[in-house]
């Protein structure tokens, strides 16, 4: 317990002695995040992407394993691994006009699959918030 004081403690001492450093700090990392989370497209929550699939005819792309897509999936999705993305490329041409809907287990690979679909020329690039996990959690449908 007292080396967190002792932490804090010297932090505060770093923060008062630099208040600049830690601003510009604070400043780049900020804006770090919001350039990354750009160019990664926005997150929708389950209830957006199903809007977005009735309204829109949005495409869904499952960017897990072939195993998991099998044991259940979104309705009408298509199964593009996420390792296999860059050589399937050609595959998601045909729908470029279309928003595309990505979706992993638990949201941590769709980010990057984003980034590399808008610079494909996709420009409605958005990923589901949460993955196949908040749709399950949600107890939305799901096929096998």
């Amino acid at each position: 317990m007292q080396r967190v004081i002792d932490f804090f403690t010297q932090f505060a001492e770093f923060l008062g002695n630099h208040p600049f450093l830690a601003v510009a700090f604070l400043v780049v990392m900020t804006l770090l995040v919001v350039t990354e989370g750009r160019k990664a497209g926005k997150t929708v929550s389950t209830q957006q992407t199903t809007t977005m699939i009735n309204r829109e005819n949005a495409l869904v792309v499952d960017l897990r394993p072939k195993k998991d897509y099998a044991a259940g999936h979104i309705v009408d999705s298509i199964n593009v691994p996420f390792d296999a993305l860059s050589n399937r490329l050609s595959d998601l041409e045909k729908h470029k006009g279309r928003p595309v809907i990505l979706v992993c287990a638990s949201g941590q690979h769709a980010g990057s699959c984003a980034k590399q679909l808008k610079a494909a020329g996709h420009d409605n690039v958005s990923r589901l918030s949460g993955g196949m996990s908040s749709w399950r959690a949600d107890s939305l449908p799901l096929v096998k």
